[in-house]
């Protein structure tokens, strides 16, 4: 076994991992065993016939077996790239996935890049909302929440690494993390929104993410409208609220959105064609 190549490792990872659903068995045999070795995927191409040492290939049969269990990619690697940032996870923050990008787009076709706007993140997790809008709009001021210390940890070291020095982070549930003297051009938010009962929460990577980041009720939409209550309290007049939600919430967001007082009320559709975002102005 010492003699194992890189070809024959990645061989032997993907009839392995073949037997998971809904995955790409090489890329992701390709994606542990350059984690493995600490090299670029563009490595395992160069040198398929170069062997690997015994250390090595016990620590690739490791993850891939941890992988086999059914645990995320992101949670082996510790790592997950977002809007082209690098970002930490851990089993205290969710996983960034590209849906929310949709959030990032919307938002900054409101945000000028010349405009040092005030923008809060609700529930920031890793801090990818925020290292992203962070990122494209430099002269922003960005304050992220989360009510997880552990998980504000995450995201605070995230945004040191990217080296980040325009945002702030508070601890606290939703707008009450927020400083009570300060109004905010933009409030977004990617909340919990999935009902305590939807059989998804047994699937896929979520039984392995934190729980209280997924599920929000019996119809998913409790931090949601905590969140649509509170934040006219804390957004300027004219200031926009953009929150991520579920494929079929975006009648029911709209209508609270309508009912707390904002205008332009309107919803988004991602890649799929399903509601993903909705938004409205103050």
């Amino acid at each position: 076994m010492s003699q194992c190549t890189i070809r024959d490792a990645l061989q032997k990872a993907q009839q392995q991992l073949a037997t998971l659903p809904d995955t790409e068995p090489r890329l992701e045999a390709e994606v542990l065993l350059s984690f493995s070795l600490q090299k670029q995927r563009s490595y395992l191409y160069t040198w398929p016939e170069k062997p690997l040492k015994p250390q090595q290939l016990k620590l690739f049969s490791n993850l891939v077996a941890r992988r086999i269990q059914g645990e995320p990619i992101a949670y082996i690697t510790g790592r997950r790239e977002f809007w082209s940032l690098d970002l930490k996870v851990t089993t205290d923050t969710l996983i960034p996935r590209p849906e929310t990008e949709l959030l990032i787009e919307q938002a900054l076709a409101l945000i000028p890049i010349d405009q040092p706007f005030m923008i809060a993140d609700l529930g920031t997790g890793s801090g990818a909302i925020a290292a992203a809008i962070a990122s494209e709009r430099p002269i922003c001021q960005i304050f992220a929440t989360d009510m997880s210390a552990p998980t504000l940890n995450i995201a605070q070291e995230n945004f040191k690494r990217l080296n980040l020095t325009n945002i702030q982070t508070g601890k606290g549930k939703w707008c009450e993390a927020l400083p009570q003297d300060q109004r905010f051009d933009f409030i977004i938010s990617n909340p919990p929104y999935i009902p305590n009962s939807d059989p998804h929460l047994k699937q896929g990577d979520l039984p392995w993410e934190p729980g209280h980041a997924l599920a929000s009720g019996s119809d998913g939409l409790d931090d949601i409208r905590c969140i649509i209550g509170q934040s006219p309290n804390h957004l300027i007049t004219g200031g926009w609220l953009l929150l991520e939600h579920g494929y079929d919430q975006g009648t029911e967001i709209r209508s609270l959105l309508n009912r707390r007082g904002f205008q332009q009320v309107t919803t988004e559709q991602d890649l799929a064609g399903q509601d993903r975002v909705s938004k409205g102005q103050l």
